[in-house]
């Protein structure tokens, strides 16, 4: 992913020595170098904001952390009849992370904080992560 910048020079570099008498080998290599920064920056960003890591202690999604003793309950997966889409409360609920909705291809996990608010949590794997965060909440009791 970050070669695309510096490849992409590297084609205006061929065409510059085959077309024309000159060479731009100071703004190739500055416009490169600056591509491939700002490629790194957006990279580097999203994996972090996308990140889901479970520890004996704590649930972190993205830039927040949620201790495992602060959850109440962990909602079943949301089920619903033919015809009947009413969404359950946790599914409109604050998504962890400081996201503004759960990121594209992970599913929300419905939490039940301590203090009885609602939040959601992701996964690509949802149903493992909810099978993982109960045998964690059983143990961290």
């Amino acid at each position: 992913m970050l070669a695309w910048g510096p490849a992409f020079c590297l084609v205006v570099l061929v065409v510059e020595l085959v077309t024309g008498p000159v060479i731009h080998w100071f703004g190739l290599v500055v416009f490169a170098l600056i591509l491939v920064g700002f490629t790194y920056v957006q990279l580097r960003a999203a994996r972090m904001h996308v990140s889901v890591e479970l520890t004996p202690r704590q649930l972190r999604q993205g830039t927040e952390t949620v201790d495992l003793v602060d959850i109440a309950e962990i909602f079943p997966p949301a089920e619903y009849a033919d015809n009947e889409y009413e969404p359950k409360k946790w599914e409109t609920a604050r998504v962890l992370g400081e996201l503004a909705g759960v990121p594209r291809k992970r599913h929300g996990i419905g939490l039940r904080l301590v203090g009885g608010g609602l939040v959601q949590a992701w996964a690509k794997d949802d149903d493992g992560l909810r099978s993982a965060l109960e045998a964690a909440t059983r143990e961290s009791l």
